[in-house]
């Protein structure tokens, strides 16, 4: 079974004026999907029909195979993403998230701060994240299209800081990209529902 570019969960112009439309017809409908066709090129010749998505990037990494797991980490990567987001105001920390928050962080918008900075400071092109670690909250980034799928993380939240997230928004304002992002449009309810450490399959296809 191929693996597919996954539905939005909104329309795409449905997270304006901070996200475009515009912005999705090349970053969903041309990226990711470049993504999804070039994984489904490989994996006949890799023996790895009928996997699930997850499987074939463990397998990749395991095998040393950079191309296979560039590919396939971007799909499971932007699939996740594309749940981190949602339309301006339609949630907020509050239970057991907030309260690990306030813990572990000290408030949110500490949090906040965290996640801009390790993202803004992110050398080149990756991935920031807010994973859950032994039960403590934590913020960190991968390079490239490294992940947590292979790397035994509890992923909560991702932000996209790959170019062609934010260039035809913000140019090279990464900074305010992030900002914006992080103030107006993150799906807090995906993320309260990731601590249940459900996370990975979330994005995941396939058997």
């Amino acid at each position: 079974m191929a693996f597919e570019l996954p539905e939005l969960p909104y329309a795409k112009n449905a997270l304006e004026p901070h996200m475009s439309a515009e912005t999705f017809d090349y970053h969903y409908a041309k990226h990711h999907k470049a993504y999804v066709d070039k994984t489904n090129g490989m994996l006949g010749e890799k023996g790895l029909e009928g996997a699930s998505l997850v499987d074939v990037i463990k397998a990749a990494k395991d095998k040393g195979d950079k191309g296979l797991f560039n590919n396939s980490a971007q799909i499971w990567n932007h699939s996740f993403f594309w749940q981190c987001l949602a339309p301006e105001g339609s949630t907020k920390p509050s239970g057991k998230l907030k309260d690990m928050i306030d813990s572990d962080f000290g408030g949110h918008d500490t949090l906040l701060d965290k996640l801009q900075a390790e993202s803004a400071n992110h050398f080149a092109s990756g991935w920031g994240w807010l994973v859950l670690n032994n039960g403590k909250l934590e913020v960190t980034s991968l390079h490239d299209a490294d992940t947590p799928v292979v790397h035994g993380m509890t992923p909560l939240l991702t932000l996209d800081v790959w170019e062609h997230a934010y260039y035809i928004d913000y140019r090279n304002a990464r900074p305010d990209y992030l900002k914006t992002v992080l103030q107006n449009i993150i799906n807090w309810d995906f993320v309260a529902q990731n601590l249940d450490g459900d996370g990975l399959k979330r994005a995941d296809q396939g058997s």
